[in-house]
């Protein structure tokens, strides 16, 4: 074992060789150091074993099924193709390695490690957190702090800062598998006009494709591509196409042809490349763990900037592999033995799980291998790094060919890939139970360092109705990325597909969105900058009991508490405040004192609450039609001040990379209670902002307005 220090007082300790996943940014030093911690190598596996006291909670390890604490279940960290997100499920898309156990003392632990990694958070015993690492080389890192906060701010320092979009990442997005041609695509956009629906951009799923092919454009469906585009940026809307991981074997095609020139595809055992079955049939997975692959597979996404697209969507990037064909033969050949057979119980399990169980097999993850400083390394070794080296290949490409922001997200992810790209957290489903995870998700994954996220609203897969639509856009209309997502197959589910009650509904909802884009791009930077956490469990900001137990509420900056409906004919909900709010409607423009406590809340599907904190201040501005006409020019202000408040508004221009030379805007609020009246003191270094109207309440519920020119 080697040791080392980092900044901060954090502590490494390095058993074996490891791969480096390039997941921490900040310099080690070697040290000599102990480590408090039981590690046994077991099998060629390595083993941690804490001991859990009963208050000690579990937090972090990102996109994962169960709430904010983590203990009482089991997960497996190996990024997984997994479209059933039901209960008893351990893995899903992303590893994401940091957890904080927090009780009488608070210590954080990130195992960097590109393999499989298995969890047990006191499911078998309570009492015990049992870590199983597939393997003898890794690097453990070890933060302590004074509380959860601490720790957080410490880890997300050495990972790096996240992935900043576009400002215009932070409109409203429509999405569905089965936009079949540009028609459809334009008919979509015309219904949000016709329906006075802001909209940012649609994303395109697969039917875009010539026959599946990455960065190839279907003549028959989308021809005049390139025209198409520019006369929908023109009018305000951007067009954000999918692009698979896998590369379809296809003799002509230019990005299968340069790829076997180049050596750039995943080798099989016989060093020829491997080959896997995915949407375009067979195909070869680009060997992204190679330098040379990146650069290459990054300079194929200019076909696309060429036809004026600005944003990107890697998806099936685990990667997910749907058979191989001498899988796919053997249960052929079984089902062929098995024909005019009296099966018994166990045969006829046999039979359909050679069938159901051919997606995403692990033993094909051992069939093929990287090249990795000259040395071949098969997949399952390395195999959380396959989603983090594609997108890197995309965002540093980008980077280079538009010279300006653009946007981009990945399905699969490992810590590290978070400087590179957004993520969204996969095939979900129209279910409540989703709607909640969603919820739950989002502080963990802020813990470890993904900040542009949001879920499939509405639900990927599933039928969705209109009211778990209405229900998830009051929670999405807070998140960095809103995208509205579904299937082909289920239920169409734009925002205009229910009733008319249902369209006014979402139509407000999605103006609200815009009218909190300032706000929500303000807290978005400040999070990033400052390394702190946008989302955050109430434990992380109140001491109390309760708070720790609250896991279906969340704060949004230091300003807000969201408390949303996840449940169905649901006419409101229990909600716990833990001081006394201020209870915003903010569509229909109410404003109502909750003093502290558990108290019901009134919240129906044609309203928009959110909980203002004591001697907190929060702003906003008109809803427009997209970002491109979103006017900073008139900011309003809501105030709840008992005695000081003070709050800064983070602006740039929100395209240009200007921000991390520092470049941007500050406008300095402070709010000071005098008597009756407040003194206002305003430092503003925006340009844009002309007028501010102020809405001051104090805690008996007494109201001032104001008006400041800037």
């Amino acid at each position: 074992m080697t040791s080392y220090t980092l900044k901060d007082n954090i502590k490494a300790f390095q058993y074996g060789n490891p791969i480096e996943t390039n997941s921490i940014v900040e310099e080690k030093v070697s040290a000599k150091l102990d480590l408090d911690l039981n590690i046994e190598f077991i099998g060629g596996h390595g083993h941690i074993f804490i001991d859990l006291k009963p208050e000690d909670i579990v937090y972090g390890l990102g996109g994962n099924l169960g709430g904010i604490n983590k203990r009482g279940r089991q997960y497996e960290s190996y990024c997984t193709d997994e479209p059933l997100h039901i209960e008893d499920r351990e893995k899903l898309y992303s590893a994401h390695n940091f957890f904080i156990i927090s009780g009488e003392k608070s210590i954080g632990y990130f195992i960097d490690f590109p393999s499989r990694i298995k969890y047990d958070i006191g499911f078998l015993n309570e009492n015990y957190f049992n870590i199983e690492i597939f393997g003898e080389d890794f690097y453990i890192y070890i933060i302590e702090g004074d509380n959860p906060k601490e720790i957080a701010n410490k880890f997300l320092k050495i990972i790096g800062k996240s992935y900043v979009p576009p400002k215009w990442g932070f409109g409203y997005f429509q999405s569905r598998w089965g936009y079949r041609n540009k028609e459809e695509v334009l008919e979509i956009y015309n219904n949000f006009k016709k329906n006075q629906i802001p909209i940012e951009g649609i994303f395109l799923d697969l039917d875009y494709m010539d026959n599946f092919k990455d960065f190839s454009i279907s003549k028959e469906k989308f021809d005049g591509f390139k025209d198409f585009t520019k006369r929908l940026k023109g009018d305000g809307l951007y067009l954000v196409p999918i692009i698979d991981a896998g590369v379809k074997i296809e003799k002509g095609y230019d990005v299968y042809d340069e790829g076997i020139k180049g050596d750039h595809f995943c080798k099989d055992k016989n060093g020829l490349p491997y080959e896997g079955i995915v949407w375009p049939g067979r195909v070869h997975f680009p060997d992204f763990l190679k330098p040379s692959t990146q650069k290459w597979f990054g300079s194929k996404y200019k076909i696309l900037t060429d036809c004026g697209i600005e944003g990107f969507w890697n998806d099936m990037n685990e990667p997910a592999i749907f058979y191989e064909e001498s899988a796919l033969g053997k249960a052929i050949e079984y089902a062929n033995k098995s024909k005019g057979k009296d099966l018994d119980v166990f045969s006829y399990f046999q039979l359909k799980d050679n069938f159901s169980h051919l997606a995403n097999k692990d033993s094909y993850y051992e069939n093929f291998y990287h090249e990795i400083d000259g040395k071949l390394i098969p997949n399952d070794k390395v195999h959380n790094l396959y989603g983090y080296y594609m997108t890197k290949s995309a965002s540093v490409a980008l980077k280079e060919i538009l010279e300006k922001r653009f946007l981009l997200i990945s399905r699969a992810s490992s810590i590290g890939m978070h400087r590179y790209g957004g993520i969204w957290t996969g095939d979900n489903s129209s279910w409540w139970s989703h709607l909640e995870l969603n919820i739950k998700m989002l502080p963990s994954l802020n813990l470890c360092g993904f900040y542009y996220i949001g879920a499939d609203t509405g639900g990927f897969g599933g039928n969705a109705n209109g009211e778990i639509l209405n229900r998830w856009l009051q929670l999405s209309v807070f998140t960095p990325l809103l995208r509205n997502h579904s299937a082909i197959g289920c239920n169409n589910q734009e925002p205009y597909i229910f009733s008319e009650e249902n369209l006014k509904n979402n139509r407000d909802l999605i103006k609200a969105r815009y009218s909190l884009i300032p706000y929500i791009y303000s807290e978005y930077m400040k999070a990033i900058n400052n390394y702190d956490l946008m989302f955050k469990p109430l434990a992380f900001e109140y001491s109390d009991e309760l708070s720790k137990e609250v896991e279906d509420q969340i704060l949004l900056g230091n300003e807000l508490i969201l408390a949303p409906v996840y449940k169905s004919n649901s006419k409101g909900r229990l909600a716990y405040f833990p001081e006394n709010v201020l209870e915003i409607s903010f569509i229909k423009e109410e404003i109502y004192l909750k003093g502290k406590g558990l108290q019901y809340i009134d919240y129906g599907l044609s309203d928009l609450k959110f909980y203002l904190r004591g001697n907190s201040i929060f702003p906003y501005v008109e809803s427009a039609r997209n970002t491109e006409e979103l006017s900073m020019e008139n900011l309003n202000i809501i105030a709840y001040v008992d005695k000081e408040a003070n709050y800064t508004l983070y602006d740039d221009d929100g395209i240009s990379y200007d921000y991390l030379n520092d470049i941007h805007y500050e406008t300095h609020i402070k709010i000071i209670k005098d008597n009756e009246d407040y003194i206002i003191e305003i430092d503003n270094s925006n340009p844009n902002i002309k007028n501010i109207s102020f809405k001051i309440i104090d805690s008996n519920g007494n109201m001032v307005n104001k008006l400041e020119r800037v």
